[in-house]
């Protein structure tokens, strides 16, 4: 069993709705799942699909031969019709595209009609669709009825039986008119987890301690906006939606400086405003972590296309010379675990951290059986309370042999906590001398030395060149 599902329209016909239930309902079936997604960057009009692979082993990629093609719109015919595998069938409602097909693989699926019927309303069109995908595979609904009350349980008890019913005509419907279907699906397994690149980030983020999180909405990285702010009451996290990202990365400097963790997501053109900001947390070793979701550029470029083109921007973004660590994650479980380490290294370096994504991983779902949280790593980096008062003479920006000064939270003791922007000494204040701002460069690259040694290879780190001076 390898069947992939292909739903195609036009932007704001709910592709994406009839896509993502379909995934979902897949994986609580047990069903091993890949979905991807392509969509343009104008609110209505343009051609988007949402593509399925669902399996009964493992699959972490979609493939191109498609065996259901949801045809919302006339162009998704023209499109991708020449995709169809050899036993595959087009999915459609001629009363939509205003067109009539004679052909045997052809399935005519009244969905507004039925939608108006059981459910009062051609909104619950995509409701029909999702019920008469199933009804062509000969998938047992339970799991689809489950799914659509789980869905609507807050929008009260008359729209969950009005989807559900939309749902059962259009399954109904599909498997007794499609004679020509010979799909065969396996057995019901233990329901697995779905998860998008975006979410896996937000979640390794929150199981890492992160307490705050700025950002400006910028695609392809709002999803770890979005996932955050959806479970920041549960965590206890604060998540501010910045005017711009150059407010964005300053409020993360802000809260991290104050004690806690605290982490921005953005893409090219807005971590083209972070820039600034990324030295001035390297200047007071405060430490961040930034997602880069890249996208094409330059300028706005392609805003929901993938591409892979922001390395060397990530790897010398910010003025002057200082060590930072970038991650590059290929799918949600090593987004889950090196942001993990993204905020592990940057605590105990107190450095800038960057996750390195993209499009198609930021928006692509798969499904895992459940992710380790014992090897989930948190150590508090932080001198609290009650190590401070053991110290007699407290320096924010102390020498040391690691390079790693003790980073204090300001107002937890007697001791004052300073820093500066500007070149400043061993207590955090501005100097003007070259000595101490030699000690200072040499203090702050003297991390890089130590991430090196460590040799984390899967880290890409700044130039290979060390001062001669270490």
């Amino acid at each position: 069993m390898d069947y992939t599902i292909k739903i195609g329209g036009e932007a704001g016909q709910g592709i994406q709705t009839i896509g993502d239930t379909l995934a979902h309902i897949f994986t609580k079936a047990g069903y091993h799942v890949f979905a991807n997604q392509d969509y343009e960057s104008r609110i209505r009009g343009g051609h988007n699909f949402y593509q399925i692979r669902v399996s009964h082993k493992p699959v972490i990629a979609s493939r191109s031969s498609v065996h259901i093609l949801v045809a919302l719109d006339r162009e998704s015919i023209t499109q991708h019709e020449r995709e169809l595998s050899f036993d595959g069938h087009v999915l459609y409602d001629s009363q939509m595209i205003n067109e009539k097909f004679d052909k045997p693989y052809f399935l005519n699926v009244p969905l507004l009609e039925l939608a108006q019927k059981y459910g009062g309303s051609k909104i619950m069109a995509n409701t029909v669709a999702i019920g008469a995908v199933l009804g062509m595979l000969g998938m047992n609904p339970d799991i689809m009825y489950q799914t659509i009350e789980n869905n609507f349980k807050k929008k009260g008890e008359a729209v969950i039986k009005a989807n559900i019913e939309c749902s059962k005509a259009g399954y109904e419907f599909a498997k007794n008119e499609c004679l020509k279907c010979s799909f065969m699906l396996s057995q019901f397994d233990k329901p697995k987890m779905l998860i998008t690149g975006n979410e896996a980030i937000g979640a390794g983020a929150i199981a890492s301690g992160l307490k705050f999180y700025s950002a400006y909405p910028m695609t392809p990285s709002t999803g770890i906006f979005n996932f955050v702010a959806d479970h920041a009451k549960e965590y206890g996290i604060v998540v501010e939606q910045a005017e711009d990202e150059i407010s964005a990365i300053n409020m993360v400097i802000g809260a991290s400086f104050a004690g806690v963790r605290a982490m921005t997501g953005t893409s090219g053109g807005g971590f083209s405003l972070m820039v600034e900001g990324i030295s001035l947390s390297a200047m007071t070793e405060t430490p961040i972590v930034i997602a880069l979701a890249q996208r094409p550029g330059p300028a706005t470029g392609l805003p929901t296309r993938t591409e892979q083109a922001d390395l060397l921007f990530a790897l010398y973004a910010g003025h002057g010379e200082f060590p930072k660590v970038i991650f590059a994650p290929g799918c949600p479980e090593q987004a889950f675990y090196l942001t993990n380490k993204a905020f592990d290294l940057a605590e105990k370096y107190q450095i800038t951290a960057i996750i390195l994504t993209d499009q198609y991983l930021a928006d692509s779902q798969w499904s895992y059986e459940g992710f380790d949280l014992g090897k989930i790593k948190y150590i508090d980096y932080r001198v609290r309370e009650e190590k401070l008062k053991e110290i007699e003479n407290y320096k924010r920006h102390a020498f040391t042999e690691t390079g790693i000064s003790e980073f204090a939270v300001p107002g937890q003791s007697k001791h004052l906590v300073v820093t500066d922007s500007d070149e400043h000494d061993e207590e955090g204040h501005i100097i003007e001398d070259s000595l101490t701002r030699i000690k200072m460069v040499e203090k702050r690259l003297f991390k890089k030395c130590l991430l090196l040694k460590k040799k984390f290879h899967l880290h890409l780190f700044m130039e290979k060149k060390i001062l001669k001076s270490f």
